[in-house]
C-alpha cells in the first residue's frame, strides 16, 4: 500500500544493473501459457528522451509551461517502453501484469515510477515521434502499449482515497 506514482525525480538515471533486476522481476510475471507476449526497451539516453519530448512540445506547446517540466515521461530519467503481441487477444493483460511486477520491484529498491499511456499513444500518432518508435525495433505484430518512467523520487506523494464502494462480495 505504500507505493505511489512519482512524477518528480532526481536527474540521475537508474543504473542498468538495477534495471536488469526490475526487468527480470517483470519477466517473471504470470502470463497465459508462458507466451510472454511482450517486448521491452529500456531507454536512459537523455538525447533520445529529449528528442521525443521536443516532438511532443512542438505538438503540445502548453505542456512545457507546466512547472518543472523536463520531459513527457513525467520527467523520469529512465523509461521502459512495453509493446504487446497484437496477435494474442489477452496480451495487454499479461503486459499489465508484467509492468506491475516491474513497478513494485522498483519501489522495493527505492526507485519510483509512473505508468504512462499518453506517451505511447503520442508516439504512435505523431510523425516525428514515430521515428523514435521505429528506432526501438519492435518485432512485427508488436505494438507499443505503455511506458513506465523510472527514477529516484524527489517527492513523497500522499495516498489518495480509494472508493471501497466499488467492491462487492457476492454470495
Amino acid at each position: 500500500k505504500s507505493r505511489r506514482d512519482v512524477r518528480v525525480y532526481h536527474d540521475t538515471p537508474v543504473p542498468r544493473e538495477d534495471m536488469d533486476i526490475i526487468v527480470s522481476c517483470g519477466l517473471h510475471a504470470p502470463n497465459f501459457m508462458n507466451t510472454q507476449p511482450w517486448e521491452i526497451r529500456i531507454v536512459d539516453n537523455a538525447e533520445y528522451i529529449n528528442g521525443i519530448t521536443e516532438a511532443y512540445v512542438k505538438a503540445n506547446p502548453k505542456a512545457a509551461e507546466e512547472p518543472g517540466f523536463k520531459n513527457m515521461f513525467r520527467n523520469a530519467p529512465t523509461v521502459a517502453f512495453i509493446a504487446n503481441d497484437t496477435t494474442f487477444a489477452y496480451s495487454p493483460v499479461d503486459c499489465g501484469l508484467m509492468a506491475e511486477n516491474m513497478i513494485l520491484s522498483a519501489w522495493s529498491m527505492g526507485i519510483g515510477s509512473c505508468c504512462l499511456g499518453g506517451p505511447a499513444r503520442f508516439m504512435k500518432a505523431n510523425p516525428e515521434a514515430k521515428e523514435y518508435l521505429k528506432q526501438m525495433g519492435f518485432s512485427e505484430n508488436f505494438d507499443l502499449l505503455l511506458c513506465i518512467g523510472f527514477g529516484y523520487p524527489a517527492e513523497t506523494p500522499k495516498a489518495k482515497p480509494r472508493n471501497v464502494e466499488k467492491v462487492k462480495f457476492m454470495d
